[in-house]
């Protein structure tokens, strides 16, 4: 498994942007929980965040989820994600909820939902990644 504290210290440019922080595993130890800060440059005309954003947390969510799976040798790359908006959601934290439901040696498949301050499900994601050998 991924040692995710020191991915945490190096973070990439879109996780940055999406004020991603790691916050580690529920006490169940499969899902990972990952906290995201919308801000109000990323809300539409109704002042709600543009789905885009969420769908670029869930992809995130996911994606480090897949890491976290994995030996160091190894990386995760997107090929799907479906996404589904549920409730509007404005500006602040949002945490996400990412479990691993399918794995085999060269795809991960990971779930994942983005939950307000309120508690509020407000978008969920099924995610297929690709295991790669990193090069």
């Amino acid at each position: 498994m991924n040692d995710l504290t020191d991915a945490a210290i190096d973070l990439p440019p879109g996780a940055r942007l999406l004020g991603r922080e790691w916050l580690g595993f529920d006490e169940t130890g499969e899902i990972a929980l990952i906290r995201f800060q919308a801000l109000p440059s990323f809300a539409n005309r109704h002042g709600t965040i543009q789905g885009g954003f969420l769908a670029a947390m869930l992809d995130s969510a996911t994606g480090i989820r897949a890491l976290a799976a994995l030996s160091a040798d190894f990386t995760a790359v997107t090929r799907n994600l479906e996404t589904r908006f549920l409730k509007p959601v404005t500006p602040g934290p949002i945490t996400a909820r990412a479990r691993i439901v399918e794995r085999t040696d060269r795809e991960i498949v990971v779930e994942a939902a983005l939950v307000d301050a309120q508690g509020v499900t407000v978008a969920e994601a099924t995610a297929q990644l690709r295991v790669l050998q990193k090069k």
